[in-house]
């Protein structure tokens, strides 16, 4: 899928030091799906997810579902 057109947003919470951040895009209605890459490797790879995955995710993020902590 071409990404060259996309809008990146990097979180307002990433400082600029260069630091482990992601970016996300919206890729429109039509699609519905939402891309997320490494903002330090942005020709690199990025994964695709549904909205409602990206959803899901955000959810399971603030609610502490993941396990990570």
């Amino acid at each position: 899928m071409d990404l060259s057109n996309a809008t990146w947003v990097k979180s307002s919470l990433s400082g600029d030091n260069g630091g482990n951040c992601v970016e996300v895009a919206r890729l429109g209605n039509a699609t519905g799906l939402v891309a997320v890459r490494d903002s330090k490797d942005t020709g690199g790879p990025a994964l695709l997810f549904t909205s409602a995955e990206w959803g899901t995710f955000l959810d399971r993020v603030k609610t502490g579902g993941l396990g990570l902590g």
